[in-house]
């Protein structure tokens, strides 16, 4: 199937922003890549236009092993680096001593805990001395992300370059993209995942339900940000 002026315009419209994005920069820009759809169209992009991107995961420590595979696969296909991050043990071993495995599903506040741990401070780490970094949000994927810009700052991280180059785009157009050119698909999504995130955090989505109904599900839309992105 050839592609429509649509999709093309679409797509030249986020290497625009990439490229944009990293110039303003003006240094070193790393994709914080959770190995989703979003994360691996924008790898594909970059990759075709020979975009300069460095590449970085968060490892909690609690990622699916269908996740791991997806990272095999990308390093496979297009031969990039992959720098992983984790969080400290020691913090991790008090964490699950004090207040056992699953203290995140008692309150807001302690799950806002367990991912300053296993994610927030591990990205501090994995962007320190960085200019920029890009992500794969989009508008429409919640409430907390409708406000989002195709270029910003980040002021949590001393006020970086923030690049978002699929702001735009609907979940029908990422799944376009990636199945037509075949790249690597996360196979949770094929039992009904939308958003994949830390294996006792995320479920499966209902009919009816928006993508990210299946990411910490007892909580109320609103809150649902792990921190990295907080607005």
């Amino acid at each position: 199937m050839p592609v429509t002026n649509a999709e093309a315009s679409l797509v030249a419209s986020s290497i625009e922003i990439l490229t944009t994005g990293i110039a303003a920069a003006n240094g070193p820009v790393w994709l914080a890549c959770s190995f989703s759809l979003e994360d691996v169209a924008i790898i594909d992009m970059a990759h075709s236009a020979g975009i300069p991107l460095g590449l970085f995961a968060l490892d909690t420590g609690r990622l699916n092993e269908e996740t791991y595979e997806v990272a095999d696969a990308l390093v496979n296909r297009y031969g990039v680096r992959i720098d992983w991050y984790f969080p400290k043990h020691g913090a991790v071993e008090h964490l699950e001593r004090t207040d056992g495995l699953f203290s995140f599903r008692d309150s807001l506040e302690k799950r806002h805990v367990c991912c300053g741990i296993r994610k927030v401070e591990p990205l501090s780490r994995a962007l320190h001395g960085a200019s920029g970094w890009v992500t794969g949000m989009r508008r429409e994927q919640s409430v907390t992300r409708s406000d989002l810009v195709a270029i910003g700052t980040d002021d949590l991280q001393g006020g970086i370059i923030k690049i978002n180059p699929l702001l735009e785009w609907s979940e029908e157009q990422v799944v376009a993209y990636t199945e037509r050119g075949s790249l690597p698909k996360n196979r949770l999504y094929g039992r009904g995942y939308r958003s994949i995130g830390c294996a006792p955090c995320t479920r499966a989505v209902e009919i009816g339900e928006d993508a990210r109904a299946g990411r910490w599900w007892w909580e109320n839309p609103e809150h649902k940000e792990c921190g990295l992105h907080r607005r």
